[in-house]
């Protein structure tokens, strides 16, 4: 008998200080002219917390 498997994402806020270094290197690189499409993503990641868990079920 195979176990179901589930994936859990969370996503939160980071603390202040990161959060704040992300929204700043974003508005910097749309300041300097880069493409929203590379900078609106990496200052996600900067300000986000992301975690993508694997979870097994035992039956």
């Amino acid at each position: 008998m195979v176990s179901p498997l589930g994936v859990s994402v969370d996503i939160r806020l980071r603390d202040l200080p990161m959060a704040l270094n992300g929204t700043a290197g974003g508005t910097l690189a749309l300041w300097a002219n880069a493409p929203a499409k590379i900078a609106i993503p990496t200052a996600l990641l900067i300000v986000l917390d992301i975690r993508i868990r694997l979870l097994r079920r035992r039956i």
